[in-house]
């Protein structure tokens, strides 16, 4: 036995020195003492190292007068983060952030500081754009189409607490909508990468270090007893940039009223039934009534009441779209004038 052992042992050395492709398998082969090499660690050092120099403290300064300090004007300083969009120094960040600010001040990674502009700001979704003069700066990055989806991995990155840069690491818990109709938190992105004073407008990055979102709030909850943890918010990159785009070229976000509410669509149609028409609003001037299923506005044909809100919240006011609309089981075309949405009507 030990002679035929022998014999294997021989068959296997003369294998392995006469077959390259085999002693290349087995020199990389892990069951080989000592040949394995270390994983590397899972790390998102790269995506940090893409778009951390994108992401900027922002410094809004109010200047007050009071009394209680000899009429002598006095500066208190809020923190918060922003994100460069654009080489040429546009940067998004929370309206919250540069509310009533009379000095707004840019940080960047690398050290340099610049006084801001506020070009403009959104109410709705919070949102405001900044512009600094410079050129050639660190840009975030971004795909146009990017779409996030509950369970992908996620960076926050922003100044909490004036700490410096900092990054949490969560998930998408939740995903929301692109639209520019009436916003609530349902149309943000929930995750739970954790989000302190001073990361408001910050950059919520996936793990290649694309733009997903703009960090905006944490949940908040009336009731003091309740323990909530782990529930943050983001606003959708393709909203944000829907926003940026619109402050940008009209210094302001202008929004489509039809003046209506609604559920689902029902007599057999595809579309959605007017449950009430608002006094003097778009829709009762045209005609629209209590019960009306609208099945198609323009040349779309409309499935359900985020859509048809979102058609009309993007239409450009003052424009004339024809509604496709069932009524006693008869189809009718009626032309309707959107107006300006004022926050008076939710549709």
């Amino acid at each position: 036995m030990i002679r035929s052992a022998s014999y294997g042992v021989l068959v296997a050395v003369i294998l392995i020195l006469t077959v390259p492709e085999l002693r290349n398998q087995l020199a990389n082969n892990s069951l080989l003492v000592g040949s394995k090499e270390a994983d590397a660690p899972l790390s998102y050092a790269t995506a940090v190292q893409a778009a951390g120099p994108a992401v900027v403290n922002i410094y809004s300064s109010d200047i007050e007068k009071s009394s209680r300090y000899g009429g002598k004007p006095r500066q208190s300083t809020r923190l918060g983060s922003g994100v460069i969009m654009s080489e040429d120094g546009y940067i998004l960040t929370n309206f919250h952030v540069v509310q009533n600010a009379d000095l707004i001040k840019v940080l960047l990674q690398n050290g340099q500081l610049f006084a801001a502009e506020l070009i403009g700001y959104d109410v709705y979704t919070d949102l405001a754009v900044l512009k600094v003069n410079a050129l050639n700066l660190p840009v975030i990055p971004q795909k146009r189409q990017l779409a996030s989806v509950a369970g992908d991995v996620v960076l926050a990155i922003g100044n909490p607490l004036n700490l410096g840069q900092t990054v949490t690491q969560g998930i998408i818990s939740a995903t929301g909508r692109n639209g520019l109709s009436s916003t609530n938190y349902l149309e943000f992105l929930q995750m739970d990468a954790a989000i302190n004073q001073g990361n408001s407008g910050g950059a919520l990055v996936n793990t290649n270090g694309e733009l997903v979102g703009i960090n905006s709030r944490k949940f908040t909850q009336s009731s003091p007893q309740l323990n909530i943890q782990g529930i943050f918010f983001a606003v959708p990159y393709q909203l944000a940039y829907k926003i940026m785009q619109k402050i940008i070229e009209h210094g302001r976000v202008t929004r489509g009223w039809l003046g209506i509410t609604s559920g689902q669509g029902s007599m057999n149609a595809t579309g959605i039934t007017i449950d009430n028409v608002a006094d003097n609003g778009p829709a009762q001037k045209a005609g629209l009534k209590k019960g009306d299923v609208i099945v198609q506005i323009g040349d779309i044909q409309i499935n359900s009441i985020v859509q048809a809100l979102d058609i009309i919240a993007e239409t450009i006011p003052g424009t004339t779209l024809t509604f496709t609309i069932y009524r006693n089981r008869q189809s009718i075309e009626l032309p309707v004038t959107i107006a300006e949405f004022n926050n008076l009507a939710t549709g």
